[in-house]
């Protein structure tokens, strides 16, 4: 590979991580399998690269830095939904009271999201 070859791939790279983060934010499936294919392609390309060019360093920075953004979008993403998961999955038990006053526990299973009507 000469090195406009490489920039050309290295800024393909960098548009498509971007591209893949509009997807993922608009939940566009298709688009982001479509985008990662891509971006697999390119990276096993590059893979053969031993030497980047100081001229293309730069490239490889932002791909970095585009890539982590990506990272955290998706992390915080999953996080978001585990939390939101274990909400709807806790128990929920009413308080209620004996005939001393005292609380009573029910054996409820209480599942928030239980799939019954």
């Amino acid at each position: 590979m000469n090195r406009e070859e490489i920039h050309k791939d290295l800024v393909r790279l960098r548009d498509l991580i971007r591209e893949e983060r509009e997807y993922a934010k608009k939940l566009d499936m298709e688009g982001m399998s479509r985008v990662m294919e891509e971006k697999e392609s390119l990276i096993l390309s590059l893979n053969s690269i031993e030497e980047l060019h100081p001229d293309n360093k730069k490239y490889a920075l932002q791909i970095r830095e585009e890539n982590r953004r990506n990272a955290f979008l998706f992390r915080s993403t999953l996080n978001w939904i585990q939390d939101t998961m274990e909400f709807f999955g806790r128990k929920t038990v009413p308080v209620a009271y004996g005939q001393q006053g005292s609380t009573v526990n029910f054996n409820i299973n209480g599942r928030l999201l239980s799939g019954r009507i």
